[in-house]
């Protein structure tokens, strides 16, 4: 897709008249390299044929077909113009969007302009600009559209009741990718109110990427308790987007037409919802034209429209299901209709035929331009009804998405694009080809999962423990789900082919897993997806792409994590995906095997070419395609520095952690499980910040009994032999539930019971665990630590806990203490610390609540920065009141390992770093290149600042 940048544009100009300013847009072509100086003869002879005047103070200059032979390379050349320029058509034009094109690869461009010219004041905004960004952001500036068309669709669904269609629509709008799981929970939620005719609506703005609309229809009309069903519409609202779908909807149903969509095809219900009512005589026409509906075909048949005496609406059938007037420019212009597509006219009233016709035959006329009669063959290439191509990611320009596993990568990419799995969706000649009872399609489905288990039980060989490991582990328990069997097997039984039965069972499996509210589910539903492709692929005889042979980068659209285990650590340098977020498996392994990644950076990195440049910053969340020779030099060298950094900490792993001037700061390790406390000793970690206890519960069926927690705890506690253990309590809820603790639905999980709060509904479980903890430690050195604390009554209330457990196994007093994850316990720390041994600042969460960003947000988790200045005052804050007691603190969330931060974090007087396994080394060895004096200066300088990227730009220049 063509796009302005801000090269493309020329202010202040100045010219005699409309000839002069048409001379300047050439010579502007030309210096850009983008046409010949001849290309100004195509420009004049254009607008000899007729204005290219647009609206709203715009002209859009461009050559003649005959002229293309000047063009050297598809452009356009912006120049304002603030005096105006009477044009030759008396309309006075601010600015002049010139156009050099090849093909019709402008065309983008033009739909965009489109918009402009429905917004009051931009005439003015245009000649008043002051700046090139001014300008763009005027004319790139499109409406939300919203969607109802045959994908958003359901009809004939298989339902009892209006919920069951409810339902049936918001999947398929999940399907379209218009929104989320949420919306889906959302619907299911709520009772569908009646319309009238039959028909019945659910709607939700929760969880909306795009405004639609989708009508799901029973495949028999019934009458349910409340009244008849001819079908539910599903409403996904935005702002003031959906508005126009309110007003189809309305419309539909003054004409009366409500009844007739229970058994009607989607085109019927296509032309209903465009707002052609079932009087109206339609006419259809293809549009012919080499370059589609572009300005001046689209005048011609704007004016044919207008001299019918009768109002003639059009829409495109390929498109939208939204009709606009043949008699608006814009509008027509707007719909984007290319070669190949067919436009829908319709109209009601005397002479609705007639006009209809007049229309039909200019298209075919070619409406003042030569065309060629549509052949499919030839044509299928030219005029697909296919996506707008992605724009490719700019080069030597850094782009942002989500920091996954730190590290720095430099090398060519591997675009690992999904295989496409071709296969019947229904079993041919069932009684020849397996005896009328599916035994051969079942066989080739056994056949199939055992090869899968096979290969997985390879990669855990291969994997040698770990979380690798666990999670295909994990995979393997998926194939042998006896619910998946049984629904791949009643496929089959329907007559349906191997491959579609065994996907339409994962596929629906891994839906109804979206559909629960909470992201890290959502994101295991992957996992689901990744069993099912393994199988897939084997029935299919498809096999994934080779990676080359040399070091290279993998980008994907979403990783599955028996494709991380899959991965030769010694040649993947990085990982960039379209998908995903910092808690997903993919991301997780990641960060298991030491590999560099990037996720959740958008559809556009799939545009990247295979064997180009890429940097990637898994620390900061930022890639950089095809660097200058400048940018990579600089980031080469500083790759050798960090590498020669690297194997110099792992020599001096064991040294203390302390500054330069001999300053102590403990330097411990964050712990998944307690399998992974000896690999913590041998990085040089001087005990264990935090061991995440969920891992315990998670792993069993049913609460793990006091034995199993005894033995689990004492494993850590020996291996760190006399180092000290802190231990965090059962931290679930919110991202990660229990299928033995059921919790009730809640609109915002992370704001509801999870942490402390939700421990202190079973004391009996949190009395099991610490029980389990004092054991287990005996006389070695324990520090407990309370999740999601807000205030003091929350404390008080464990503390009780452990005191009596203290008394009654005459246990050895222990350290108790609390994170800081909540900004309330921050604030509250002075009143804390009176109580608490320590405190340990969970600055995942802390950021996360402070700032107001879901760290796993596709969008905005880039911008979720702990180096925030709102963040650093607060953990301030807590050291303060803190030292204030003589108590100590310590930080366990990712800011820990970050080499800016920790200079920051030092400054502000915290006195333990708790970090994962491999950062051990190198925060220590960060530790070493600093003094106090120095720490303290980096800690004033990010608190005087006003934005994360303000601080990060400010220690990056000292």
């Amino acid at each position: 897709m063509l796009t302005l940048h801000q090269d493309d544009v020329l202010l202040d100009c100045r010219a005699a008249d409309w000839r002069d300013a048409l001379d300047q847009a050439a010579a502007s072509l030309a210096e850009a390299g983008r046409a010949t100086p001849e290309y100004r003869h195509g420009l004049h002879e254009r607008e000899a044929q007729s204005s290219t005047y647009l609206g709203n103070a715009i002209a859009i200059p461009h050559g003649t077909p005959e002229s293309r032979d000047q063009v050297l390379a598809t452009g356009v050349r912006v120049l304002q113009f603030p005096e105006g320029i009477e044009w030759h058509d008396g309309n006075r034009v601010h600015v002049l969007v010139t156009i050099a094109a090849q093909s019709d690869e402008h065309l983008d461009i033009l739909r965009a302009l489109t918009h402009v010219l429905d917004r009051e004041g931009v005439a003015a905004q245009l000649a008043e600009a002051r700046s090139r960004a001014e300008i763009i952001a005027q004319l790139a500036k499109a409406p939300i559209v919203a969607r109802v068309d045959i994908d958003t669709l359901c009809l004939g669904f298989p339902a009892k009741d209006r919920f069951e269609l409810a339902l049936a629509g918001a999947a398929r709008l999940r399907q379209a990718g218009c929104v989320t799981g949420d919306f889906v929970a959302a619907i299911v939620e709520q009772e569908p109110v009646a319309l009238g005719q039959g028909l019945w609506l659910a709607s939700s703005s929760c969880g909306v990427t795009t405004p639609a609309l989708s009508l799901a229809t029973p495949e028999a009309a019934f009458v349910g308790p409340k009244g008849p069903v001819n079908g539910v519409f599903c409403l996904a609202g935005q702002g003031e987007a959906h508005l126009g779908l309110i007003d189809r909807l309305a419309t539909l149903l003054d004409a009366g037409d409500g009844e007739a969509l229970a058994d009607a095809d989607a085109a019927t219900v296509l032309a209903r919802l465009a707002g052609e009512s079932a009087r109206a005589e339609t006419a259809r026409a293809r549009v012919l034209n080499a370059h589609g509906l572009h300005a001046r075909p689209a005048k011609q048949l704007v004016h044919i429209a207008r001299s019918q005496g009768l109002p003639i609406k059009v829409r495109l059938l390929e498109g939208s299901a939204e009709t606009v007037s043949a008699a608006s420019l814009t509008k027509v212009i707007g719909l984007g209709a290319r070669r190949g597509q067919t436009l829908v006219f319709s109209a009601e009233g005397a002479g609705a035929g007639e006009a209809l016709k007049a229309l039909v035959d200019a298209m075919g006329d070619g409406l003042g331009e030569k065309v060629a009669a549509f052949d499919e063959r030839r044509d299928v290439e030219t005029a697909p009804a296919a996506p707008t191509p992605l724009e490719p990611l700019p080069a030597d320009t850094p782009h942002m998405a989500v920091p996954a596993a730190p590290g720095l990568a430099i090398a060519p990419v591997f675009v690992m694009r999904a295989p496409r799995f071709d296969y019947p969706e229904r079993a041919r000649d069932l009684d020849a080809e397996r005896g009328g009872d599916g035994v051969a399609q079942k066989a080739r489905l056994e056949r199939a999962l055992r090869e899968a288990t096979e290969q997985l039980e390879a990669l855990i060989r291969q994997a040698k423990g770990g979380e690798v490991a666990q999670i295909l582990s994990i995979h393997e328990e998926m194939l042998d789900d006896p619910e998946l069997r049984e629904a791949a097997h009643e496929g089959i039984d329907e007559g349906l082919s191997a491959e579609a039965a065994w996907w339409r069972g994962i596929d629906t499996a891994a839906r109804a897993q979206e559909m629960l509210a909470d992201r890290l589910l959502a994101e295991r539903a992957a996992d689901l997806r990744d069993v099912g492709r393994r199988v897939l692929g084997i029935l299919c005889g498809i096999e994934l792409p080779t990676p080359p042979d040399e070091p290279y980068i993998l980008v994907v659209d979403d990783v599955g994590p028996s494709d991380v285990a899959r991965l030769d650590t010694a040649k993947v340098r990085g990982l960039l995906t379209v998908r995903g977020g910092a808690t997903s498996h993919s991301a997780i392994l990641a960060r298991a095997l030491g590999i560099a990644a990037v996720v959740g950076a958008g559809e556009r990195i799939m545009t990247l070419e295979n064997g180009s440049d890429l940097i990637l910053d898994g620390e900061r969340g930022r890639v950089i395609p095809s660097p200058s020779k400048e940018r990579r030099e600089r980031a080469e060298l500083r790759l050798k520095e960090h590498q020669a950094r690297e194997r110099q900490a792992y020599a001096e792993r064991f040294e203390p952690g302390q500054t330069r001037d001999g300053h102590r700061v403990e330097v411990a390790a964050n712990l998944g499980n307690t399998a992974h406390a000896a690999d913590a000793v041998e990085q040089g970690a001087e005990g264990v910040g935090l061991l995440r206890t969920e891992f315990v519960f998670m792993a069993h069926a049913e609460a793990p009994d006091l034995d199993t927690q005894i033995a689990e705890y004492r494993e850590a506690i020996e291996a760190l032999d006399g180092r000290p253990l802190v231990a965090r309590t059962l931290d679930v809820g919110g991202d990660k539930p229990l299928p033995y603790w059921p919790l009730p639905q809640e609109d915002n999980p992370f704001l509801g019971l999870r942490g402390i709060r939700l421990a202190l509904t079973r004391p009996e479980i949190l009395e099991t665990q610490l029980r389990a903890l004092l054991v287990a430690a005996g006389d070695k050195p324990l520090r407990i630590m309370l999740p999601m604390v807000k205030d003091i009554a929350e404390f008080r209330a464990a503390r009780a806990i452990v005191e009596r457990l203290q008394e009654e196994i005459q246990a050895p007093d222990v350290q108790l203490g609390v994170m800081i994850e909540i900004p309330s316990s921050a604030l509250l720390a002075p009143s804390l610390a009176e109580e608490v041994d320590f405190f340990s600042i969970g600055t995942n969460d802390l950021t996360q609540y402070t700032l107001a960003i879901d760290r796993g947000h596709a969008e905005l988790s880039a911008q979720s920065d702990g180096l925030h200045p709102a963040v650093l005052r607060l953990i301030q804050m807590t050291v303060e009141a803190a030292h204030a007691k003589g108590k100590w603190v310590g930080v366990c969330g990712e800011l820990a390992s970050d080499p800016q931060a920790v200079p920051v974090l030092v400054g502000l007087g915290v006195d333990e770093l708790s970090v994962s396994l491999r950062q051990v080394p190198m925060v220590k060895a960060r530790l070493r290149e600093l003094t106090l004096d120095e720490a303290r200066r980096h800690a004033e300088i990010a608190l005087a600042q006003a934005t994360s990227d303000a601080v990060r730009e400010a220690l990056e220049a000292l």
